[in-house]
């Protein structure tokens, strides 16, 4: 295989971490960007990028994978499934590898799928994709866990920037790791660099290894004051987001999303540099320090969140 894949095509790219994804890959200067998209959104592109409106049939899709190296999906949850249509059109016309819409909490970890059911789409994709394994096509899935900058920046981390509050589980204490935007959008490109080096594989990257109090710690140092904390436990937060979802209420899902991290739950490798999976190294990767992102995700809530 060719170590750079060079002519991308990016699905979801008006999604949060669609515009992480396609910014890295417009940024770095290295590729051929292509947006795929339905055009029901009025989303305003980098002029290097080539925009195609797609009904996403399977002859649309088949003129717009030929001739491309890679397809990046970061499609919503609604559309996991149709990935494994992507990845037929995919392997007919010779795109050479393939990642799938992951880039968030550790779809391969089965009590992670227990807590996030919505995920076994997700677990679902994968595994189709080691069905088409060969010597001209391979895959990369990328867990992430949550963006630290943007989820203190938005308030869904249980951080409120605005009103100094925060919501700690439990005691606070258990280890987890995060990851920033431009982390993640390196890690994109690293793989693309050298897809031999992640082919055919589920990896974990991060950012930093923290605790929910290490976090309260830093914010209430750089806003120079004391916040006010809820204290909640595993048990409440699962039963509650349990209630939340049973009444098709989709905010229990970001709420089994933080308890990805940070509940007192056997068997959930929150911290990745734990799991064999963590690819750090194998990509380049270096950790990040949480002063320099609180920082950053104070700067992003008074840009975009206020």
């Amino acid at each position: 295989m060719a170590s750079l894949l060079k002519n991308v095509v990016l699905i979801g790219a008006s999604g949060d971490i669609g515009r992480i994804i396609l910014d890295s890959l417009v940024e770095s200067g290295l590729f051929n960007v292509t947006v795929l998209t339905t055009g029901s959104k009025t989303v305003t592109y980098p002029p290097t990028v080539r925009v195609r409106k797609s009904d996403f049939s399977d002859h649309e899709l088949e003129s717009a994978f030929t001739g491309q190296d890679v397809v990046i999906s970061v499609v919503g949850m609604a559309a996991l499934t149709d990935q494994k249509r992507y990845i037929d059109i995919a392997v007919k016309v010779g795109v050479k590898h393939f990642m799938p819409s992951e880039f968030g909490a550790n779809a391969s970890n089965d009590a992670v799928l227990e807590l996030l059911s919505i995920f076994q789409g997700k677990r679902d994709v994968y595994e189709y994709l080691k069905t088409k394994e060969s010597k001209d096509f391979s895959w990369t899935a990328l867990g992430t866990s949550i963006l630290l900058d943007w989820s203190l920046a938005s308030g869904i981390g249980g951080y409120y920037i605005d009103t100094h509050t925060a919501t700690i589980w439990d005691d606070g204490n258990k280890p987890f790791t995060m990851i920033t935007a431009k982390q993640m959008g390196r890690a994109v490109i690293s793989i693309l660099q050298q897809p031999e080096k992640a082919a055919n594989q589920y990896i974990l990257v991060a950012s930093l290894v923290t605790t929910q109090n290490e976090i309260l710690a830093a914010l209430e140092k750089a806003t120079a004051s004391t916040w006010e904390v809820l204290h909640t436990t595993t048990e409440e937060q699962l039963r509650e987001a349990t209630e939340s979802i049973n009444k098709g209420d989709f905010g229990g899902f970001y709420t089994m999303g933080r308890a990805s991290m940070y509940a007192a739950k056997e068997g959930l490798g929150s911290d990745y540099t734990k799991e064999e999976k963590f690819a750090n190294d194998l990509l380049g990767l270096k950790m990040e320090k949480l002063e320099d992102i609180i920082n950053l995700a104070i700067h992003l809530k008074s840009v975009n969140f206020d």
